[in-house]
């Protein structure tokens, strides 16, 4: 009981404990704000994954598109439903949606 008493009033360790209790829970980067911040930096990485992903994809579209007019032609028409002179369009329209 005397050794935990003299241990209790070491002035060293009495700072020690007080510092570690501080920046565990009272800090602004404490426990709870690294957990939010690792799992927003998880999030943020997946994203920077899959916008890499569609970038790259839409850099092969678009090469395909500037190097072959036959793909061009049938981009606009999917996409815009752009048409010839002579031609008509008939759109139809699924009623599940």
């Amino acid at each position: 009981m005397k050794n935990l008493l003299n241990f209790a009033k070491n002035k060293y360790i009495i700072a020690t404990i007080a510092f570690l209790v501080w920046m565990l829970f009272f800090d602004r980067n404490d426990i709870a704000s690294q957990y939010k911040y690792q799992s927003q930096l998880k999030n943020l990485k997946e994203e920077k994954a899959f916008y890499i992903k569609e970038t790259a994809a839409i850099r092969t579209d678009l090469e395909e598109l500037t190097t072959n007019f036959s793909q061009l032609q049938k981009f606009a028409r999917e996409k815009y439903f752009m048409k010839k002179d002579n031609e008509d369009i008939f759109i139809i329209v699924d009623s599940k949606q």
